[in-house]
């Protein structure tokens, strides 16, 4: 049995991410890599948080 409301919001940060990827994309080239040195930075934060003790439910 699967919780419906994780799996909603697990796909609308699918669809944030792939539009934050197009966005990227449209840049021009010179610009690219800070941008996805910056999305980067913020996911591995965001995969490091959830081992932190306080996260776990």
């Amino acid at each position: 049995m699967t919780d419906e409301s994780s799996d909603v919001g697990g796909e609308a940060l699918e669809g944030e991410l792939l539009t934050r990827l197009r966005v990227i994309e449209d840049q021009p080239l010179e610009s690219r890599s800070v941008t996805y040195v910056q999305l980067h930075d913020e996911l591995r934060s965001r995969l490091e948080g959830g081992d932190s003790p306080g996260a776990r439910g």
